[in-house]
């Protein structure tokens, strides 16, 4: 008896096991199969509870700010010495930057070049930050009500933090460049030697430098080389400043980035879109793309001349002998031409003309 009631004891303990593991195996089959509608769930919640998050961040942002300013109490005559050299160093960088700015303005305007793009900045704060094992994001007070969609860019003062893959009304979920599902297409701009460009797409591993895909194999790339975003397919503008090359281990690239996710409080929201450019109707395609010769309207003369009758030959009468316009004696009248003049009478006898 003591045996059987240990024995279903121990069934009973086991039976929430079961449905727990059953559970979460329809919930992992479910989120698969509809995840649109866990991330517009997501989306939903944390609109909700921005508020909440607005209010809680506020602490301890203050409370990061006020230990960041004792520690810069401490090193604020290195820092003021360090300022002072990085200025005056920008000021003589800004004098070329003026005069590289007016070259490219002037063979622009000689060359009839294409502008770039001018691009829309929404001003954003960072509210949440969520780092799991797979997913690294942060959470933005900007959504769809500022004009803030899936796909844009998010950048900072030094670089590209990354791009927004939710958006609700109120907030936005940003993927970082880090993550192991973020790949972008890039541009690697040489340091050394000829000033080219390579073609890479940089893809997140989970670790604080992406790994960089050359395009070719046969592409030579340096330590110090600026990485920015190529624009390719669309997806993002081109010249965003992202990073620099750095050697990885086993012979491979990895990119060094400018910002700093981590230590983010305040980002810029690039609105980004190009729309497709559709092909032209098949009414409105020249003849020529076809393989026809374009059609050519009548002119005015033409359309005021009457034509010959439907089903009329077009090619002009037989030529009318003088032979064949006299009429054979004692032929009927029929069939002389209706164009002949009248012969003149004969004289009456005996008489002379």
């Amino acid at each position: 008896m003591a045996n059987a009631w240990k024995i279903a004891r121990k069934s009973n303990a086991q039976l929430p096991l079961v449905i727990v593991v059953a559970l979460a195996v329809v919930l992992v089959l479910l989120g698969k199969a509809q995840s649109g509608l866990f991330d517009q769930a997501r989306v939903k919640m944390t609109d909700w509870l921005a508020p909440g998050l607005e209010v809680v961040r506020a602490p301890i942002q203050g409370f990061d700010r006020w230990m960041g300013s004792i520690t810069d109490i401490f090193s604020v005559y290195e820092e003021n010495l360090r300022l002072k050299e990085e200025n005056a160093r920008l000021r003589q960088w800004r004098n070329v930057a003026i005069v590289m700015q007016n070259r490219v303005d002037r063979y622009q305007s000689l060359l009839h070049a294409v502008p770039d793009p001018k691009l829309n900045a929404v001003l954003a704060r960072v509210i949440g930050r969520a780092s799991r094992p797979f997913v690294q994001t942060l959470i933005l007070d900007a959504g769809t009500r500022n004009h803030a969609g899936p796909g844009e860019a998010v950048v900072d003062a030094r670089g590209m933090i990354g791009r927004i893959y939710l958006s609700g009304s109120r907030t936005s979920w940003v993927i970082l460049l880090t993550d192991p599902n973020s790949r972008i297409p890039v541009t690697v701009a040489a340091s050394v030697g000829n000033g080219g460009t390579v073609q890479a797409i940089m893809s997140g591993d989970n670790s604080p430098r992406p790994t960089l895909d050359l395009m070719s194999h046969t592409a030579m790339l340096h330590a110090g080389d600026q990485v920015v975003s190529s624009g390719d397919g669309g997806l993002l503008p081109y010249g965003l400043p992202i990073g620099t090359v750095v050697p990885g281990s086993g012979g491979s690239w990895r990119v060094a980035l400018l910002a700093d996710a981590a230590s983010t409080q305040d980002v810029e929201i690039l609105n980004y879109f190009q729309a497709p450019e559709k092909p032209p109707a098949a009414a409105e395609l020249p003849a020529e793309a076809a393989g026809l010769k374009p059609l050519v309207p009548p002119s005015p003369e033409t359309l005021a001349t009457p034509g010959p009758a439907a089903g009329a030959p077009t090619t002009p009468p037989a030529p009318v002998h003088a032979a064949a316009a006299i009429p054979r004696p004692g032929a009927p009248a029929a069939d002389a031409p209706a164009s002949r003049q009248q012969a003149p009478s004969a004289p009456p006898d005996g008489g002379t003309e």
